[in-house]
């Protein structure tokens, strides 16, 4: 198999490690050769917290992958998360010389650092700029300028970034395997504001574990196969048995007892991605409403709770435009490691091929 049709997506996430090996097929589809998963381990809030400890959980799901797939894996591309992550919108601007009225693919370059000419904190790095709009002499709306006839180019860019040494760890995390880091990823598309909220699946377990006093291990058990964020849908008193097990005793739970704990965090989270919306007014963007992904997603009734919350149409989604194992392709907790193969697509389908052997520790800024 030609090793530049591979791509394999890397996700350090708090509950799991997850591993996407795909390959890229002539017709723009993407085919799942196989997914590799860990334990996620000296992760917390998708930071790395112990070095070592995560670094033996990337191992295990990259061999994971390796064995599922009949692929060695040789480079991924990251993707990175944590609160430490902002965004912000901000206009380049670039004038022709007077004996050149033609724009090309230097000017498109130009405008994209005049964009990024703004002050960030210090200990921060810029991790990617997306374009928005191009407008080449008050005309707006233009989506690709090279070739126009113009005197000034205009760009808007969403520009992400972010604490420098906590992308790195990520980063190091991988090449200590050792593996390439193709390039690092977060977010996608014209993007009108983008961040990270240090809430998650994770958050939802721990409230269960000691609000219904049982261990991890059995809370995240329940949460994904009993659990649900809808209310007043069970009997009264309905109760829900803990068989026994090796050093627990067994318990039986109150199934709206559950089913609150879990309405009441997921709630909270929506209510502060809802605030932080509310604060730029982008919630009039969302045509399409709210789309939700990720492992949370499979909770039973988390759409609804969501259309209550933004006042619009949710929808749970997966991956598109890709086949072939089943279970990963249908299976929205695959969203992000399947999103960097699709990244990984579009960017060797833009830029050249570069060898496997090169190691890339640089901080890439482009388009997803």
């Amino acid at each position: 198999m030609a090793s530049n049709n591979l791509m394999i997506g890397l996700e350090i996430g708090t509950s799991k490690i997850c591993v996407v090996v795909g390959e890229g097929r002539p017709d723009g589809t993407i085919k799942i050769l196989g997914v590799g998963q860990a334990p996620s381990r000296g992760v917390r809030k998708g930071e790395i917290v112990d070095f070592e400890t995560a670094m033996k959980c990337v191992h295990e799901a990259v061999v994971d992958a390796e064995q599922k797939s009949d692929v060695m894996i040789r480079s991924v591309y990251v993707a990175v998360a944590g609160s430490h992550l902002h965004s912000f919108n901000n206009r380049g601007c670039v004038m022709l010389p007077e004996d050149r009225d033609e724009i090309d693919e230097r000017d498109v370059e130009d405008v994209k650092i005049n964009a990024r000419e703004v002050s960030i904190p210090a200990q921060n790095a810029f991790l990617h700029s997306l374009i928005q709009h191009y407008h080449v002499d008050g005309q707006n709306g233009v989506l690709n300028p090279i070739g126009m006839l113009g005197q000034k180019l205009e760009a808007d860019f969403h520009i992400i970034h972010g604490v420098r040494t906590r992308i790195q760890n990520a980063i190091r995390c991988v090449k200590e395997l050792p593996l390439d880091v193709e390039d690092v990823l977060y977010a996608d598309g014209a993007v009108k504001q983008s961040g990270c909220l240090a809430l998650g699946g994770d958050h939802i377990t721990n409230d269960i574990s000691m609000g219904l006093r049982i261990p991890m291990a059995r809370a995240e058990k329940l949460k994904i196969e009993e659990g649900s964020c809808v209310l007043g849908n069970c009997l009264p008193g309905e109760m829900i048995l803990l068989k026994d097990d090796s050093g627990f005793a067994g318990k039986e739970i109150e199934r709206e007892m559950l089913n609150t704990i879990i309405q009441l965090r997921v709630s909270e989270g929506f209510e502060l991605l809802k605030r932080r919306l509310d604060e730029e007014s982008y919630l009039s963007y969302l045509g399409g409403g709210i789309f939700i992904t990720g492992g949370c997603s499979l909770l039973n009734g988390i759409d609804h709770l969501a259309e209550e919350i933004f006042e619009m149409p949710a929808h749970v989604a997966h991956a598109q435009t890709t086949w072939g194992v089943t279970s990963a392709v249908e299976d929205p907790q695959f969203s992000t490691a399947i999103g960097l193969v699709k990244f990984a697509q579009v960017m060797q389908t833009d830029r050249p091929q570069r060898g496997l052997g090169r190691i890339f520790g640089r901080l890439f800024s482009g388009m997803r």
